[in-house]
């Protein structure tokens, strides 16, 4: 009896294969297109304006007509004493979403997590993903009315028998309550992956340790965490990168003139520069330079991460 399976040889066999895994995947690579475009026009494409940093930018000569600068402009920024004022500002505020918002969301997925009613569990996530759909713009509002004079949280102080301030007009509070409010519109949406990666943990760890007697913390600290700890590596190496970002759209919808000493970043600087006086060579180093910080602070913090803990925890 003749076999019915098809016999390849050679060239034709190998180009047999390699027909079938493309038919295979063909539908995933037609998919990547249109992300491809995006990435090319918004990304790439625009990367060419990074020459407006070396150049005297006129408008009415445009990029290429107009004479080279050199690093007249970086020099420029450095002797700014305010510009040093708006580099302390970014860091001061980039390092306390850090330190507070950058554990917030593994602890609400490790809680979460111990959490055994699932429909509860479930309205939870639902819930706390909802801040991260409203625009700072609408978010912006809510927080200046819930922090005005008349708003609740005056109304509390009041009761319990203190002076309501302004917060967002003094500069004693200003940063405390970008970082609250960072922590509430993001904590929901960043404990996405840590849900991920916790369901993707064995259950055998945790039924063995609960046959050796471990308790809900003991499985929480000597299970979960470890497995977690190289998402959690990774999620820290891209969040080095915008380190120098310490979120236009929230201060810029939050801050005004009384709070500008310590609320004034790079970004809302390199802003008022380039479209409101219309310095485009100057912001446009302001900007580059932050790019290369934040290219500088990802590549150390990625070989730190190898050098300490292995290659197994880094992006590459």
């Amino acid at each position: 009896m003749e076999s019915t399976v098809p016999h390849f040889s050679g060239k034709t066999g190998v180009s047999a294969i390699r027909r079938k895994k493309r038919n295979k995947y063909s539908a995933l690579l037609w998919m990547l297109i249109p992300g491809l475009i995006y990435f090319f026009v918004f990304h790439y494409v625009p990367m060419y304006g990074v020459v407006i940093a070396f150049k005297d930018f006129k408008i009415t000569q445009g990029i290429m007509g107009s004479g080279w600068a050199g690093f007249k402009y970086f020099a420029k920024a450095f002797d700014d004493p305010h510009f040093l004022v708006v580099i302390r500002n970014t860091l001061i505020i980039s390092l306390y979403k850090l330190i507070f918002g950058f554990p917030a969301p593994i602890v609400f997925a490790l809680l979460l997590n111990e959490v055994t009613r699932a429909p509860f569990k479930k309205v939870v996530q639902t819930v706390s993903y909802l801040p991260h759909f409203i625009s700072w713009i609408v978010l912006g509002g809510i927080v200046i009315s819930f922090f005005s004079m008349d708003g609740p949280v005056n109304w509390g102080m009041k009761l319990l028998g203190f002076e309501p301030v302004l917060m967002l007009a003094d500069d004693r509070y200003f940063r405390s309550v970008l970082v609250v409010t960072d922590i509430f519109q993001s904590f929901g949406w960043g404990s996405i992956i840590y849900f991920a990666a916790i369901a993707g943990i064995d259950y055998q760890l945790y039924e063995a340790s609960i046959i050796d007697g471990a308790n809900r913390l003991q499985r929480a600290v000597y299970i979960t965490i470890p497995m977690l700890v190289p998402v959690i590596v990774i999620m820290l190496i891209l969040r080095m990168s915008h380190i120098l970002d310490a979120g236009f759209d929230q201060i810029f919808n939050l801050y005004n003139p009384n709070v500008y000493n310590v609320s004034d970043i790079i970004d809302t600087y390199a802003y008022r520069k380039g479209l409101t006086e219309m310095e485009y060579s100057y912001s446009t180093a302001i900007g580059l330079f932050k790019s290369v910080v934040a290219l500088v602070l990802v590549v150390s913090t990625n070989y730190i991460v190898k050098w300490i803990g292995g290659k197994e925890h880094t992006l590459w």
